[in-house]
């Protein structure tokens, strides 16, 4: 790769970190174009080279966070042989690298609000889905799962995590809540089991 090129892919990549940290911190509606440029410390020409608008730059930022949440998640399972104990560590560590309200916010409320719900759910897909239903069908090969449609119950399994998400975001009290919708996830996991 030239320097150029190198050049290019470095201001783009501090363009989409800054946007990340400043969206974690305050959500997209507070966060100027401005902003974002002086914290990466490139020009607007450079950000506006990379991205046509905030909408683009914040979609790329997102579509991060989510390559980075699946590879984590990947992380702290892949060295577990039982696939039900695979999923079960899934879902709990998905509540450990989950557990920040503003990682939520960029997520569950900013994302469908800016993206689009249908542009939203493409990027999540695309990361989430895949894995969940790969775990899903490790589980249903080995006989542990019962013999269900494996790429629905991974909709509608991530459709419980996001739910789930939101309501530790707006609990009152995040660790209690998390105990309780924890053991209710479980429960509605456990009804998977063969």
């Amino acid at each position: 790769m030239d320097r150029r090129a190198e050049r290019g892919e470095a201001t783009r990549a501090a363009l989409v970190r800054a946007a990340r940290e400043l969206f974690r911190e305050r959500g997209y509606a507070a966060v100027g174009t401005n902003e974002i440029v002086q914290r990466a410390g490139v020009t607007r020409g450079a950000m506006y080279h990379h991205f046509p608008d905030k909408r683009e730059l914040f979609r790329a930022a997102y579509e991060e966070t989510e390559r980075e949440l699946v590879a984590r998640l990947a992380e702290r399972v892949v060295t577990i042989d039982d696939p039900w104990d695979a999923l079960v560590a899934g879902i709990k560590s998905f509540f450990d690298l989950t557990s920040d309200p503003k990682l939520m916010r960029m997520g569950l409320v900013d994302g469908p609000a800016v993206l689009g719900w249908s542009e939203w759910r493409e990027v999540g897909n695309r990361y989430g889905l895949e894995a969940t239903a790969a775990a899903l069908q490790r589980a249903k090969d080995a006989g542990v799962l019962r013999d269900a449609d494996v790429h629905r119950v991974a909709h509608l399994v991530l459709a419980a995590l996001g739910e789930a998400g939101l309501m530790l975001a707006n609990a009152q009290d995040p660790e209690a809540e998390r105990e309780r919708v924890e053991a209710a996830l479980m429960t509605m996991l456990d009804g998977l089991r063969a």
